[in-house]
């Protein structure tokens, strides 16, 4: 199966050609950028899939990331995504930003908790915690770094994402045994990859993933009443 995988959730421009028969990256490009994502994503993906053999018409699933994330981000992504897909008739499919994050120190094999952590600003961060097999300890939040440290048990725990760094120190605040695995700006497009060429369209849609509202609030006293 030949994946075309992107992301705008986070700090970076990602795309990728995956093929999860062979395990071949095919393609692939990211550039870390807070903004612009909108105007680098289509050209990317352009280049990517023209200089490879079928072009769109040998993609067989698209994956995009979906949060939690930037709000304008997500939608850069999902928009593309669900365009690209409908357009080849193929399955497009959501990765969340923490799953990406956690791969592949999941995947690394050490039987510890895996944190992935992306900074939510404000105190606080969006946070999963997977068990040793990749199963799910604490759901996707938002919550304060403090009390997301202290969800984190007793033993050794390995931490990932943007946030890693904030986590890392309030968990080593409290006792606990934290190795900051990585805290990259985005997840690895490649794990996006993998993870979209596994996801079950039918249960992985490709919709936002919010765990906070957004900061813009309706004007509704602007608002010209319908007549």
């Amino acid at each position: 199966m030949r994946v075309l995988a992107i992301d705008t959730a986070l700090e970076a421009c990602s795309a990728c050609i995956f093929d999860s028969e062979t395990a071949e990256t095919i393609a692939i490009a990211s550039e870390t950028m807070t903004r612009g994502h909108a105007e680098a994503l289509v050209p990317m993906i352009d280049r990517l899939v023209s200089g490879t053999d079928g072009g769109f018409g040998a993609i067989d699933r698209v994956a995009t990331t979906v949060g939690p994330g930037s709000f304008t981000g997500l939608r850069v992504a999902i928009s593309a995504a669900r365009g690209i897909a409908l357009a080849a008739g193929v399955p497009c499919v959501g990765v969340t930003t923490l799953a990406a994050y956690a791969a592949p120190v999941i995947a690394s094999g050490v039987g510890t908790l895996v944190a992935a952590a992306i900074d939510a600003r404000h105190g606080s961060i969006y946070v999963q915690v997977f068990g040793p097999a990749g199963r799910t300890v604490v759901t996707p939040r938002i919550i304060s770094t403090r009390d997301a440290a202290r969800q984190l048990g007793s033993g050794q725990v390995r931490i990932t994402g943007s946030g890693a760094s904030l986590l890392a120190a309030e968990a080593r605040a409290i006792g606990l045994d934290a190795t900051i695995e990585g805290e990259d700006p985005a997840p690895g497009i490649l794990w996006v990859a993998r993870l979209g060429s596994a996801a079950n369209p039918a249960h992985a849609e490709p919709k936002p993933f919010y765990l906070r509202p957004p900061d813009a609030k309706p004007q509704d006293h602007v608002r010209v009443p319908r007549r």
